[in-house]
């Protein structure tokens, strides 16, 4: 049975610290754009670091958006970080109004930059948090402890329309934000797991499981 997972590579992001993770932690993991490697792999990582618009652009380039959507609807094991994980949602506000793969409902909204007590971007550690009456376990995260530190580079954050796919949430600035979502076969971190030392890597090696 394949265990390979496809690190999808549409020319934006942290693609090499995502393989080093996977190569670290003995994960067959390979960096494509190949449709045929993205079907017969038996999960999916989405990264990326950039402007929405341009992701989307170039995942309709690669033809890559529709084959996305279907793999997730089939039940493959699907995790998006930073911008991967903003991708998911209906649409963002960076630049224009930009239409995202609408797999998970909600929208992508920028820090309110024109408050000078706000830092934009949020660069740096934070804490991600349980949402009240939940809980890790059965979840990539099962090996997390509620606000544990992970690192978090970004200037828009995701608002979704529905609560109960939330899986993680932090505050910056007096704002709390959703920091990971969990629906069904899909998982998304708006922070960086293979930046965030063991216990990023701890997330890596649950998704490795699942396969």
């Amino acid at each position: 049975m394949n265990k390979k997972i496809a690190i999808i590579d549409y020319k934006l992001g942290n693609l090499y610290s995502v393989f080093q993770a996977c190569q670290y932690l003995n994960i067959d993991a390979v960096v494509t754009n190949k449709p045929s490697e993205i079907l017969n792999a038996a999960g999916i990582i989405l990264p990326g670091v950039g402007a929405f618009n341009t992701a989307m652009n170039r995942l309709n380039e690669l033809g890559l958006n529709d084959l996305i959507k279907r793999e997730i609807q089939k039940g493959k094991p699907f995790m998006g970080i930073c911008l991967g994980f903003q991708l998911l949602f209906t649409e963002s506000e960076e630049f224009c109004l930009t239409k995202g793969l609408d797999i998970i409902k909600g929208h992508v909204v920028k820090f309110d930059d024109k408050n000078e007590n706000i830092r934009v971007p949020h660069i740096g550690w934070n804490m991600i948090k349980l949402p009240e009456n939940s809980t890790w376990e059965n979840t990539l995260l099962k090996q997390i402890d509620d606000f544990t530190f992970m690192y978090f580079v970004h200037s828009f954050y995701v608002v979704p329309q529905n609560y109960d796919n939330v899986l993680t949430i932090t505050d910056y600035e007096n704002i709390r934000f959703c920091s990971g979502i969990k629906k069904d076969n899909i998982y998304g971190f708006q922070f960086h797991p293979e930046k965030s030392g063991i216990n990023g890597l701890k997330i890596y090696h649950e998704f490795k499981k699942i396969l």
